[in-house]
């Protein structure tokens, strides 16, 4: 089993503020162009470009948004092409570790604005392949755990899901990459409502933090989150949930 950490419903609880949703927005369109680009504008022979547009759909990104993305990734001559993705590996407080997926137009200006942002919040960059073979891609589902139990689950098991943990009031499904999709169907047909699916880098083992380190931790988390270059954050993270409940009460 994989370990559980509390970022992937935390960043979900962020991505849903709606202050945020414009910025949200530009990163989703941007996974959707280089997932068409890589892979082809049919979500049906793209399974990355699936999952990326189903993530769009679950933050209610608009249908001519999405398509758009789809064709800029398709398109000759577009600006698609000087995209690159580039991983960068660290470390953060309590030592955690910290895998960051950037989509980016410009190596140097992220890399430097990405070691700024772990060296202004007590981590350190790493090398690459410090940190990323803590880590296993999966696809990841979030439910919400107020509505459903285990029982209405079982479907999501029937149809190849790896685990299934509670988190806080989120239900979060484990599968395989390429099954996530197959999931999410199985629940949508059983009348259970998936709150989000996405490809995630989930880490083999968890880290607790303690109370002094997770408020700096969570600092560097969403410095990165925000930055305009990145994708996602992945971290290994356990931070009890009393503490994070004193954490947003100040």
């Amino acid at each position: 089993m994989s370990g559980h950490s509390k970022w992937s419903s935390i960043k979900h609880k962020k991505g849903a503020a709606d202050a945020k949703r414009g910025k949200l927005f530009t990163k989703l369109a941007r996974a959707i162009t280089i997932a068409a680009r890589d892979g082809g504008g049919n979500p049906e022979g793209n399974p990355a470009l699936a999952l990326a547009v189903q993530k769009a759909r679950d933050a209610s990104m608009p249908k001519d948004n999405i398509q758009r993305a789809i064709d800029r990734g398709t398109g000759e001559g577009s600006d698609a092409a000087a995209i690159e993705a580039v991983a960068y590996e660290g470390y953060g407080p309590g030592g955690a570790a910290i895998l960051v997926e950037t989509l980016t137009d410009n190596r140097n200006r992220t890399s430097s604005e990405v070691r700024h942002a772990f060296d202004r919040h007590g981590g350190s960059l790493g090398e690459p392949g410090s940190v990323a073979w803590q880590f296993d891609k999966r696809g990841v589902l979030l439910l919400d755990g107020d509505r459903y139990s285990e029982d209405d689950v079982m479907p999501a098991i029937d149809a190849g899901a790896e685990d299934v943990s509670v988190d806080g009031d989120l239900i979060k499904v484990i599968t395989e990459p390429a099954k996530a999709t197959e999931v999410r169907e199985a629940l949508t047909s059983n009348g259970v409502e998936v709150r989000s699916t996405e490809l995630s880098m989930e880490p083999q083992s968890t880290v607790e933090v303690s109370r002094d380190e997770a408020s700096s931790l969570l600092k560097l988390m969403d410095a990165l989150e925000d930055h305009d270059d990145v994708d996602q954050v992945h971290s290994n993270f356990d931070i009890p949930q009393a503490v994070l409940e004193e954490l947003a009460a100040e």
